[in-house]
């Protein structure tokens, strides 16, 4: 627990570096151009597919007309553009999580290793090829997951289990695997996951909760369809900032982990005509030990 809250409240300080902030605009700039540029092509022709599968709802027509009735306007054309946007929300999570993990990660790792753990030894233990197919890999199990639980969602507590488990997991997968791909080995990357795997998990769901606060602006109903040009780019900008914060924490707690693992795994003596490198308070450290952690 000490190792998680410590892990904690590092990646919240982080947040506030001006590296962090900056690199959290690409993921943003990115993300809008995108939704920009498929909602011009595609935007009118998917509202029309969607209010004519609508049509053919009885039920749908008889709500309409009731609330007409009572002066609430008509659902349908709120309806269309609601649905479209509830639809989109997977796939702006999913894209702005990875973009951050493909953009940010990388170099919020370095950030943590030059100031935390400037000794410890690059291992190179995976590869950006590797760590895309994971990461691609990892999104389709989760998209299907999603998909498969949609029924339970109708349970009311249960919408508020299975979306946070299923991103949880997803960012754990995508997070640790990046946080580890640069550092460790390949058998050091499987040992660590084997021994934290609950804390890893346990950070993952903590995440994936904090990643739901962004859906309140989803929730707005109405007003979110109506304001929808200046509230998504709020979202994902939010969403953006949630994953930071958890590649951070994941960052902080797996480089930890692994100085740690190497500690203890180190059985050798230290070899007496190895090179000293020297750090930032005048201590000299044997070249090839274990990364000696630093203060923030």
């Amino acid at each position: 627990m000490n190792k998680l809250l410590d892990s904690f409240w590092r990646a919240a300080m982080y947040c506030l570096h001006p590296r962090v902030i900056a690199l959290s605009l690409l993921p943003l700039v990115i993300m809008v151009m995108l939704s920009l540029g498929l909602a011009y092509f595609f935007w009118e022709g998917a509202l029309t597919s969607v209010r004519a599968g609508l049509q053919g709802y009885e039920l749908l027509d008889s709500m309409a007309r009731w609330l007409e009735g009572l002066g609430l306007g008509d659902l349908r054309v709120v309806l269309a553009p609601a649905i479209l946007l509830f639809l989109a929300i997977p796939v702006i999570v999913v894209a702005t999580l990875l973009f951050v993990a493909v953009l940010m990660t990388p170099a919020m790792v370095s950030l943590v290793a030059e100031r935390r753990f400037p000794l410890l030894e690059r291992k190179k233990g995976g590869s950006l090829l590797a760590s895309i197919v994971w990461s691609l890999g990892s999104t389709l199990l989760a998209m299907l997951a999603l998909v498969v639980s949609i029924p339970l969602w109708l349970i009311p507590p249960l919408i508020l289990v299975f979306p946070p488990l299923i991103w949880g997991w997803l960012t754990y997968r995508v997070m640790s695997y990046d946080a580890l791909v640069e550092h460790a080995s390949a058998e050091e990357r499987r040992q660590i996951f084997r021994q934290h795997r609950s804390a890893l998990l346990g950070i993952g769901v903590i995440c994936g909760y904090l990643g739901a606060a962004p859906s309140l602006i989803w929730a707005s109903g109405a007003m979110f369809v109506a304001m929808a040009p200046v509230l998504v780019p709020v979202a994902i900008w939010m969403y953006t900032l949630v994953f930071a914060f958890s590649s951070l924490w994941f960052s902080h707690y797996l480089l930890a982990a692994l100085d740690q693992h190497r500690r203890h795994s180190s059985i050798l003596p230290p070899d007496p005509q190895a090179p000293m490198a020297c750090i930032a308070d005048g201590t000299s450290v044997q070249a090839g030990a274990p990364g000696r952690e630093l203060p923030l």
